[in-house]
């Protein structure tokens, strides 16, 4: 179960209505309006908490995301790159995020 700040956060993003996915062309653009729209609000709402914690872009398809990602722990900032693909069976799979720079670093570092 999410905790109650979990919940408020999500509460706060707009609602993503389009089913459609890479394969569905033009039902892709319409999703890829509505995934930007709520990023930006997800962004937003960090920001204003004073939780901003990653940076993102796309390719100009919307299937290829590239950014960084940063936490800080006892006044030192760790910064990483993250990466993911959107699958084509997207929404119905969820991408897979890469840190590549973690990779096999520990036995406890998914994808």
């Amino acid at each position: 179960m999410a905790d109650e700040a979990a919940r408020r956060a999500v509460a706060e993003l707009p609602l993503l209505r389009a089913a459609a996915g890479p394969r569905d062309r033009e039902g892709w653009a319409g999703r890829l309006k509505e995934e930007y729209r709520a990023l930006i609000q997800y962004v937003e709402n960090n920001k204003r908490a004073d939780n901003d914690w990653f940076r993102l872009e796309s390719n100009a398809e919307g299937t290829r995301w590239f950014g960084k990602c940063w936490y800080v722990h006892e006044l030192l900032k760790y910064e990483f790159a993250i990466e993911f693909d959107i699958p084509v069976t997207y929404p119905g799979t969820a991408p897979e995020i890469a840190i590549p720079e973690l990779d096999g670093k520990t036995a406890k570092m998914y994808r």
